[in-house]
């Protein structure tokens, strides 16, 4: 079964700290809504249940997915 990406976990980031660095960086803040959206986008379509999305398509989601979790990390990362 599909699980969605924890974040936190991945990143090694507590919930707060991400609070604290989006609640201070707009483009991060629009970031980590991409990321939400493009990751329930993805669980739903590995849902057994789900209308099958071509594996070509499944594969660009994850691929945007990534580039945008890689995104994100630059600007944890980066000093305020």
């Amino acid at each position: 079964m599909p699980v969605s990406h924890d974040l936190c976990q991945d990143l090694n980031y507590t919930k707060d700290q991400i609070q604290q660095k989006r609640s201070e960086n707009p483009r991060l803040d629009s970031l980590l809504q991409q990321y939400s959206q493009l990751d329930a986008k993805v669980v739903d379509a590995e849902k057994p249940s789900s209308a099958a999305l071509p594996a070509d398509v499944l594969e660009t989601l994850k691929k945007k997915r990534l580039l945008i979790k890689d995104e994100i990390v630059d600007h944890m990362q980066s000093e305020p």
